[in-house]
């Protein structure tokens, strides 16, 4: 049975405001509800190995989801970090700081993790996917034009890689695109499958 057909006794929630995930939840046929925008103290342990950071903040946002979950309900909270030289990078703070972040990843790898958490009234469910991304040297022009022009305030490592950044600057990748745009839509919907 195809995923769609066995989420109609189901009600999927994304609690996530980010444009992408709603895009990429909606491209790929599954039917959700979005949540109400909610605060969650995104705070993770300092000595926390930073392959461990995605899938622990996905989880803190499910616990932080203010309303009670009824029975069919499957809340669905992500994140995305991006990993360089063991150092997690998240949504910039100001120009400075994004350009600062692109100008680490440039001419380097780094990797980009997402983390998935799965809940219903009784049970939850975590889990993160990994990608390289490959990028070439930016020069100082090219990294200032793309913060100015696109502004990527939102988005983990400064930059989003369905972007004029990501057409320019992206050498390649190793795993799925989708995950570095900010969810592991294979992996989501084989999980998915199986979680109901």
């Amino acid at each position: 049975m195809l995923l769609h057909d066995k989420l109609k006794a189901y009600r999927l929630i994304l609690a996530s405001q980010s444009p992408r995930r709603r895009q990429l939840l909606a491209d790929a046929g599954i039917e959700f509800t979005l949540a109400p925008r909610f605060e969650c103290d995104e705070t993770y342990p300092q000595d926390m190995p930073a392959e461990d950071v995605a899938e622990y903040l996905s989880s803190l946002k499910s616990e932080a989801y203010p309303e009670p979950l009824a029975e069919g309900d499957i809340l669905l909270t992500a994140d995305t970090v991006v990993i360089a030289d063991n150092r997690v990078l998240g949504k910039p703070s100001d120009r400075a700081e994004a350009i600062e972040m692109i100008s680490l990843l440039s001419g380097c790898s780094h990797e980009v993790i997402t983390g998935c958490t799965l809940r219903t009234a009784s049970r939850q469910m975590s889990f993160s996917v990994s990608s390289k991304v490959h990028f070439r040297e930016l020069d100082r022009e090219e990294i200032e034009y793309y913060v100015d022009c696109y502004r990527p305030f939102d988005k983990a490592g400064a930059y989003g890689i369905q972007e004029w950044i990501g057409y320019v600057g992206i050498e390649g990748i190793e795993g799925s695109f989708y995950n570095v745009m900010g969810l592991p839509v294979q992996r989501l919907y084989s999980t998915l499958k199986e979680f109901i």
